[in-house]
């Protein structure tokens, strides 16, 4: 049972585990064991864990597939909304944890959270400006091209893309703005 402190028990026999699975039990022998000082029976260490009461679920919470039930504390502050919520629950109900396409859904949620947030400051008073999100107004007087091409660098291998990532969407949206507009007016005339 998942999120207890109880010890789950062993599935397979030991000799089952071993004929399968090519190394199985090499740790078994307390002297390979890395902890094995501390798992000697009388050593107090101070913990202790009792499981706390379960938090009433409305049944709007994301879970993996592979556990029984959620974790006895959750946080409901950033429920799931809009098309992000969506994508986002399909990965957690179609796929598991350790499933690409479970990773790759819960990218795609944030990126149509980040692009539906966009679009939201543009009917705002103080509408999103990519110069000054990307950080690039921050870096005048302190040699940024210089800075860029230090040998060293990290992130000097991609620095050649981050232009595209930051600015691309905007032209693009931009382009395509512009021809919805054209395509207006031809029909307009």
């Amino acid at each position: 049972m998942p999120y207890t402190a109880a010890k789950p028990g062993i599935q397979s026999a030991p000799e089952e585990l071993r004929d399968k699975i090519p190394g199985w039990g090499a740790d078994l022998d307390p002297a390979d064991r890395p902890a094995f000082p501390r798992e000697v029976p009388g050593i107090q260490t101070g913990a202790r864990w009792e499981l706390p009461d379960q938090q009433l679920d409305d049944g709007h919470r994301e879970r993996s597939v592979e556990h029984e039930r959620l974790t006895p504390v959750f946080g409901t502050a950033q429920p799931l909304h809009g098309l992000a919520g969506a994508v986002r629950r399909a990965a957690y109900e179609r796929y598991s944890e350790g499933q690409t396409a479970h990773w790759l859904l819960l990218v795609l949620g944030d990126r149509i959270d980040a692009t539906t947030e966009h679009l939201r400051s543009f009917v705002t008073l103080r509408p999103d400006n990519p110069l000054t999100l990307s950080g690039v107004l921050g870096e005048r007087g302190r040699h940024p091209v210089a800075s860029r091409l230090r040998p060293g660098r990290s992130d000097a291998k991609h620095t050649w893309l981050d232009p595209l990532l930051v600015i691309g969407p905007w032209v693009l949206a931009g382009v395509l703005a512009f021809h919805a507009a054209r395509g207006v007016v031809r029909r307009a005339r």
